[in-house]
């Protein structure tokens, strides 16, 4: 991991360096998202899913972090269950991640987006459906 990929969050203080690697906060992204109502689940790429099935559990799967000069920009790529309110569930998304990573971290998000990639539907929707 080089220098550029790690934020730095320290004070001027002497007592040293505490830097924050991407990955921290796509975990804590990840977890943050799955707290809301309404979302079924994450969707992530090929690897995460072969990972997942070989009994490694992904926190992060389904959310990108870039690092710009503006600051941190989020992706989120999700399932909802069907019924929900897109915009009401998408919000509250944004809302618990930009609260959780500023307890756990002291950063600022500039954007988090949320994709909305699929509808799970219900198990009993189906059936009646059938």
């Amino acid at each position: 991991m080089n220098e550029q990929s790690l934020l730095d969050v320290s004070d001027d203080v002497s007592l040293g360096k505490v830097e924050i690697a991407p990955e921290v906060i796509e975990v804590i992204t990840g977890l943050a998202t799955l707290e809301v109502k309404g979302l079924a689940s994450m969707r992530g790429n090929f690897a995460t899913g072969v990972a997942e099935k070989l009994g490694k559990k992904s926190h992060g799967k389904g959310v990108k972090v870039e690092l710009t000069d503006s600051g941190i920009l989020i992706d989120l790529f999700v399932v909802l269950h069907f019924g929900v309110s897109i915009p009401e569930v998408a919000q509250k998304v944004q809302t618990n991640i930009r609260q959780t990573i500023k307890n756990m971290t002291g950063l600022e998000i500039s954007e988090i987006n949320v994709h909305v990639v699929g509808i799970q539907m219900d198990k009993e929707e189906q059936e009646n459906q059938a």
